[in-house]
């Protein structure tokens, strides 16, 4: 029997001594990490060897981290990649533009590289968590693959980033509840999000738009969270 291969995260950061003890914490955790410390170099090592994960900085010299997001989430082969976003910046509009861009998790400087490992242990879990008994879960024209985590809309396939495709599946396991923001964050991102409930909002929006039938399929529960409609009865 094969040993499973190592789990490897990239993490992008120009500030060295940022860099070294990421990668000392996320080896020490049994991760295999590399750092990069330009914009520039970022994309071309994901196409060399494409990580299970991207910690990602914001503030990047070459090619800033919003950038990458953008071009990582654009281009199908690498879209799926969860992406955790570093900062300097802890104002809510910096952490909104990041989400908006398809980043999973946001971490502003400065933080706990303790916290840093238990954000990438919770995204990969969610990421790659065992699937539920029925693992082909289907919504009128949607339907969803979660073995393969391949989400097709009549046939044709939509891609999604690593958490609106966890968001998607959990609202579809709970079709018919209301469910609050809370217990999407708890449930779905593993974590008590201290930036407030905004995150699962933006996250709601892009499936939206994304998948337009869920525009009306997916309803606000003003002041609590939303409710994915049971399908009509034929």
């Amino acid at each position: 029997m094969s040993a499973r291969p190592p789990t490897r995260i990239l993490v992008a950061e120009d500030d060295p001594d940022i860099g070294s003890l990421l990668e000392h914490y996320l080896r020490k955790a049994g991760f295999l990490a590399t750092v990069v410390a330009s914009g520039r170099d970022v994309l071309p090592q994901i196409k060399r060897e494409a990580p299970d994960l991207v910690v990602l900085d914001l503030m990047l010299p070459g090619l800033d981290g919003l950038q990458i997001c953008r071009a990582i989430r654009a281009d199908a082969n690498i879209a799926a990649i969860p992406i955790i976003m570093l900062t300097a910046k802890a104002e809510e509009s910096d952490r909104i533009v990041g989400l908006e861009l398809g980043a999973d998790d946001y971490i502003s400087k400065p933080f706990s590289p303790n916290e840093v490992v238990a954000r990438v242990r919770a995204l990969l879990r969610r990421a790659h968590r065992a699937a539920p008994p029925n693992s082909r879960l289907t919504y009128g024209g949607l339907s969803v693959d979660v073995d393969r985590h391949v989400v097709k809309l009549n046939g044709a396939e939509v891609k999604l980033t690593a958490k609106e495709f966890l968001l998607l599946q959990y609202l579809m396991l709970h079709r018919g509840r209301v469910l609050s923001r809370d217990l999407l964050l708890s449930d779905v991102w593993g974590y008590s999000y201290t930036g407030g409930t905004r995150t699962v909002d933006v996250h709601v929006r892009r499936l939206r738009e994304k998948v337009p039938m869920l525009a009306d399929a997916i309803v606000t529960v003003k002041q609590f969270g939303y409710k994915l409609l049971d399908p009509s009865p034929l």
